[in-house]
């Protein structure tokens, strides 16, 4: 049976490693995957571990941008600290902790709540198609628009803290986490490249305090095998997690987001018509 279990796991562990930076929500599939492959563990393991696995999928980012992100040079003899330091790339990090308040606020203050009215099926297909529509949209929109941020480093302090206050629409559930500040990002006249960019900065911290409000709810009481399966949901994202991030760089350099919003609206539908007239 805990043959049958880790392959369960392993399901989990792709769908989140796609799902986590396509901008079709992660949650609305996790809820699928979870109807018809459900884990033999206590609810409350579950909905720590829904949060949790995307560790892995953050390391992945970490894994692929870390000559982005890691703000140290290799430091010459008799170099003083401060030309070791990359400051375009302290500067970034000082942005994305700006972009990461209104999440972090809002998240210690309504998460209990939104969880419990808005983690429905109803609701998430809801927020699947909402945003489905705006993707197609806005893309619409922005078709003729020559974007003001090109790059990452372009992104000023107004913009950056503009995406942090449209990644707090992510806490509703199926509306993704990506899908929001992609939005948002596009909406405030960045490049689709600097928009994927900073949403995966982003998720970095977001994610880890995310995953530490969880686990310090479910009060760190694992069992043996809860950890095995953790562990290997986490692993298994973060491999998806790093073809899936290679591919949606390339997608967007030739594409837009219009094809994500149709998925997105047929995702919803289907959610809809199962748990309202099939189930």
């Amino acid at each position: 049976m805990k043959f049958l279990e880790l392959l369960k796991v392993i399901l989990y562990g792709i769908v989140e490693g796609i799902t986590e930076w396509l901008p079709i929500s992660s949650t609305g599939h996790l809820l699928l995957v979870d109807e018809f492959a459900t884990l033999k563990q206590p609810e409350a393991f579950k909905e720590m571990f829904f949060v949790v696995i995307q560790l892995g999928a953050i390391l992945a980012v970490v894994v692929l941008f870390w000559h982005k992100m890691w703000p140290f040079r290799r430091r010459k003899p008799n170099q003083p600290l401060s030309a070791a330091i990359k400051q375009k790339t302290v500067s970034m990090w000082l942005k994305v902790a700006v972009a990461c308040v209104p999440s972090a606020v809002l998240g210690l203050l309504l998460d209990d709540y939104l969880e419990a009215h808005f983690g429905n099926p109803t609701s998430i297909a809801t927020m699947l198609i909402v945003y489905g529509v705006a993707f197609i949209l806005i893309e619409r929109w922005n078709r003729h628009n020559t974007p003001r941020y090109k790059t990452l480093e372009d992104i000023t302090w107004p913009v950056a803290f503009g995406i942090g206050l449209f990644q707090v629409l992510s806490m509703i559930p199926g509306t993704s986490r990506s899908g929001a500040t992609i939005i948002g990002a596009l909406l405030l006249g960045t490049s689709r490249t600097a928009a994927a960019e900073f949403t995966f900065f982003l998720a970095v911290p977001t994610m880890i305090g995310a995953s530490a409000l969880k686990l310090t709810k479910f009060g760190f009481a694992f069992t043996g095998w809860q950890v095995v399966v953790l562990l290997v949901g986490m692993v298994v994202a973060f491999t998806v997690s790093l073809f899936v991030i290679r591919f949606l760089m390339d997608f967007i350099k030739k594409h837009d987001f219009t094809a994500f919003g149709w998925y997105r609206i047929a995702l919803g539908i289907v959610v809809l018509v199962y748990f309202l007239l099939i189930k």
